[in-house]
């Protein structure tokens, strides 16, 4: 603590993001990087805009950008909002949709970072919790009197998807309140649901660069909702930095997004790689839940989970841990390489013998 800080920054708990150790080298399997380059034509177009004209301040309202991701999503682009990661966006979003005299609703095991948010921007909570099976209550949601919803779907750290039908549900039953569904992990097993945005003006729909697009270090993101909801974003994103994308970043960033066949080409080996993964757990007795996403969430019967951690750890790969409630018996792993996986595989098979 210091004499010099403000009440609401002693009062914060910080998110804290998967260690990044440079003590060795590691196999990484606990940030949900991609693990694949990125587009060899992204490389290129940062290249090519790598001059003298870094000197001058990128475009504020990110045009080229905005345009490409309306046409790849067939909206407007006054429906696109862009930031930098959709960590930035979705504290955009909490600022710009909650209001402090009604609590937000979000999960009890979901991204931590909505915590976070809310203590930041000292909104009340309605945490309401997944149930036994990890499954999402969405009749819920829908009971309680809250100023706005947040789930991530695919959930993190468990994995598992709701249907665009379960969201369609959510939406009709509360018309009054923004509905935000964070879409991180959408590319590796779900429907999106950008294709509701024309239908539901509560609607937005959050998603990233970083994951299936390996693009974890250039720190894009983006909303799909009304023009009413942009606007707000825009708002907010104005009264903090109007530029907040550099121009690498939006070079890179129109060239991901249009090399659809090197994304397709990507995401279909981790999603192949995980199934196999999946299957090679449950046969040396591991609980795997559903996973539509780029990880899987695993606990075992007579092993805890602290300790696999840490063995695995002492063998050079790195899982995330989160000792909390509930899920403190559960590792989650992110899929690697089909290399780095049989590597896991053998330490983990070596723990447990």
């Amino acid at each position: 603590m210091s004499k010099f800080w403000s009440p609401l920054t002693a009062s914060l708990v910080p998110y804290v993001p998967g260690e990044q150790p440079k003590d060795k080298k590691y196999i990484k399997l606990n940030t949900n990087e991609n693990p694949y380059p990125p587009s060899p034509k992204v490389l290129e177009a940062i290249r090519a805009v790598t001059n003298d004209d870094l000197r001058l301040y990128p475009d504020p309202t990110c045009d080229t950008l905005v345009r490409t991701i309306a046409d790849y999503f067939e909206v407007a682009p006054s429906q696109v909002f862009v930031g930098n990661g959709s960590d930035e966006v979705l504290a955009f979003a909490f600022a710009a949709f909650f209001n402090p005299a009604k609590p937000v609703a979000f999960a009890d095991i979901t991204y931590s970072f909505y915590k976070v948010y809310a203590e930041f921007y000292q909104l009340k909570a309605d945490i309401i919790p997944l149930d036994e099976q990890f499954k999402l209550p969405l009749d819920e949601f829908s009971r309680r009197e809250s100023g706005g919803i947040v789930i991530p779907n695919p959930n993190a750290p468990t994995a598992m998807l709701i249907s665009l039908d379960d969201i369609r549900s959510l939406l009709t039953q509360n018309p009054d309140q923004v509905v935000l569904i964070d879409e991180a992990y959408i590319d590796f097993g779900g429907e999106s649901a950008a294709k509701l945005v024309n239908e539901y003006p509560n609607l937005l729909v959050v998603q990233t660069l970083s994951k299936s697009r390996s693009l974890a270090g250039l720190r894009v993101g983006w909303a799909l909702g009304s023009e009413e909801l942009i606007d707000g974003l825009n708002r907010v994103k104005n009264s903090f930095n109007s530029y907040t994308l550099d121009r690498l970043a939006l070079a890179g960033s129109v060239a991901a997004i249009k090399d659809e066949a090197y994304f397709r080409e990507i995401t279909a080996k981790v999603i192949n790689t995980r199934d196999k993964v999946t299957a090679e757990l449950k046969e040396i007795g591991f609980k795997v839940t559903d996973s539509a996403a780029n990880f899987v969430f695993i606990s075992h019967p007579d092993h805890a989970a602290e300790q696999l951690f840490q063995q695995l750890r002492e063998q050079g790969v790195l899982v995330r841990y989160f000792k909390q409630p509930r899920i403190d018996q559960y590792l989650r792993v992110t899929v690697g390489t089909d290399e780095e996986m049989t590597a896991f595989m053998d330490a983990l098979k070596g723990i447990i013998k």
